[in-house]
């Protein structure tokens, strides 16, 4: 990966094929994963395997015990938090090279003492629809890198 890469966060993640589908994405994009935390499968699950196809060999796949483990190996970071509480759209943030942009489990999000403390660095997708709660894991991974990958002109690449 290079100076220019994204890094994506799962704090753990509880769906394999979610995180499998977000792998994809990552080698795809040349962004790392990191995976935080207590994960709701195992590395070695078929379904994570799967979704992730025969791509995992270009995949720069990191794990962490705790969010504050991985904030102390990038402590220059920009981080990027998001939850459908926050009240600035993913749109909105100005993504540099190289930040971090946080995703929270599958049933819970990220934890409110994390975003109360974090309100500058958090972001949301607009939802329209007040029946539909939150979009699919590696659906809102998709809709914010890619902004971010635009916002930095990565998208003239490929």
């Amino acid at each position: 990966m290079t100076d220019s890469s994204f890094h994506i966060v799962l704090v753990e993640p509880e769906i394999p094929p979610n995180t499998g589908n977000i792998a994809r994405l990552c080698g795809a994009t040349e962004t790392v994963l990191h995976l935080v935390g207590k994960l709701g499968f195992s590395l070695d699950d078929r379904y994570l395997k799967r979704a992730g196809l025969d791509y995992w060999e270009v995949i720069d796949i990191r794990t962490w015990e705790t969010l504050e483990e991985l904030e102390e190996a990038f402590p220059e970071g920009r981080w990027w938090y998001t939850s459908k509480k926050a009240g600035r759209c993913h749109v909105e943030a100005d993504f540099k090279a190289g930040d971090l942009i946080v995703f929270g489990k599958e049933t819970a999000g990220l934890p409110e003492e994390l975003l109360a403390r974090n309100p500058e660095r958090c972001i949301r997708i607009p939802i329209f629809s007040s029946r539909v709660r939150s979009l699919n894991l590696s659906t809102a991974a998709g809709i914010v890198l890619y902004e971010a990958l635009r916002q930095t002109g990565r998208l003239v690449r490929g």
